[in-house]
């Protein structure tokens, strides 16, 4: 069975291989697309968010309303969701939701939800508890190896008026999604003795590296660093530099750095300001994001999106645990923040610039004012006081 799903990840990177051959060749451009559409900047005000000047012209009918799948998910997910269907109500926001009830204690992915994702190309979601322990897969990995979700963007920086103990973070962490520790390919070779294997093949690697160099040049990034522990993992991690080291050639104008995760963990903590886009396999991706988010302000205001060739999945950047806080739930204090703007990401993502701006404008704009934040912000609100003052703030700005 081991076997089996090493040759079924191998099959799946070579035909992934043809696909990139076939995009490149002029069809329909994978990368320069999408690492536009999910970046966006840490204040609308601030100069250090430099725009390059491209006017935008959009396809007749492209302001035609557009459905989203949306997974309310568990714990605090419904919500978070609520919040934002409501604040997407108010905008006016030419999107409608098709929900679907789905829990992390499923097996599997229902079909009727991944037919939705697959005819909409984007989704909206809560998060998803995933058991510990025991033999239940993740829905979150089903879902973005079922897609072919291969980069996975958290932004952490620090919002306006909300005070850290670091200044001028502004970090993009850009992970891959697909392979890695996260392949599930576990057994137990004998009683008391469990195997368990990370992938790492070139195609993937090399695909992500790409998108993260996509990504830097077309937000005006300086630095991408690569993060990694080749000095243990000699042939997964090297072969993982080793692409890395190949895209990076091609973007001259940008500065390539390497780091070894151990010391990454420790520079985040220590002078996160030094770091600009950071691009990762799977593991230490997940483990620097929410680190990240941490330094920058928490969980509760950093968002996020997960992307592919086809499809999109739009969600709360860094998890961090608070998805089963039943303390949250049942006060309905869960902070509302990192959806709103993974949201605002996502009106970019359908070439809705004017709403995601006015979105994201009211959102960081309710922060900064500090008048209405929940208790992981240093104040008392709920979520729902929070949304009404989003609300209030787009009526505002007018």
């Amino acid at each position: 069975m081991l076997r089996r799903g090493v040759v079924s990840l191998l099959r799946r990177a070579r035909g992934g291989q043809q696909q990139q051959q076939g995009l490149s060749n002029g069809s329909v451009p994978l990368h320069p697309p999408q690492a536009r559409e999910l970046g966006f900047c840490g204040s609308p005000s601030s100069s250090s968010c430099s725009r390059r000047n491209i006017t935008y012209m959009p396809r007749p009918g492209d302001g035609a309303p557009r459905a989203v799948t949306l997974i309310p998910g568990d714990g605090i997910g419904p919500l978070v969701t609520g919040a934002v269907v409501e604040v997407m109500k108010a905008l006016h926001a030419p999107v409608y939701f098709e929900a679907y009830e789905v829990t992390g204690k499923m097996d599997k992915v229902p079909r009727e939800l991944m037919d939705s994702i697959r005819k909409n190309k984007v989704c909206l979601k809560g998060g998803l508890a995933t058991p510990v322990g025991g033999g239940v897969s993740s829905l979150n990995v089903q879902l973005r190896k079922e897609l072919d979700l291969f980069a996975s963007l958290v932004h952490c920086f620090n919002l306006p008026g909300l005070k850290t103990r670091h200044d001028n973070v502004n970090i993009v962490v850009i992970r891959e999604n697909t392979e890695g520790e996260y392949a599930g390919l576990e057994h137990e070779v004998v009683p008391g003795v469990v195997e368990s294997l990370k992938v790492i093949t070139k195609f993937c690697s090399e695909r992500i590296a790409k998108y993260a160099f996509e990504y830097a040049y077309l937000n005006n990034r300086k630095t991408v660093t690569a993060v990694h522990k080749a000095n243990i993992m000699k042939l997964a991690d090297g072969l993982f530099l080793e692409s890395c080291r190949e895209v990076a050639k091609k973007y001259p104008g940008i500065k390539y750095n390497e780091i070894i995760v151990d010391n990454c963990c420790m520079q985040l903590v220590s002078r996160p300001e030094q770091f600009d886009v950071m691009v990762t396999p799977n593991l230490y991706g997940n483990l620097v994001a929410n680190t990240a988010a941490g330094i920058a302000g928490g969980t509760g205001v950093m968002p996020g999106g997960n992307v592919g060739a086809e499809h999109a999945i739009f969600e709360q950047g860094a998890s961090a645990g608070n998805v089963g806080n039943e303390k949250l739930v049942q006060q309905k204090t869960a902070n509302p923040t990192a959806l709103l703007l993974s949201s605002a990401m996502m009106l970019r993502h359908l070439q809705f610039p004017s709403f995601a701006d006015r979105l994201e404008q009211a959102v960081l704009g309710v922060v900064k004012d500090g008048k209405h934040r929940t208790k992981d912000l240093g104040g008392s609100s709920t979520t729902q006081k929070v949304v009404d003052a989003v609300i209030a703030k787009l009526a505002d700005n007018e």
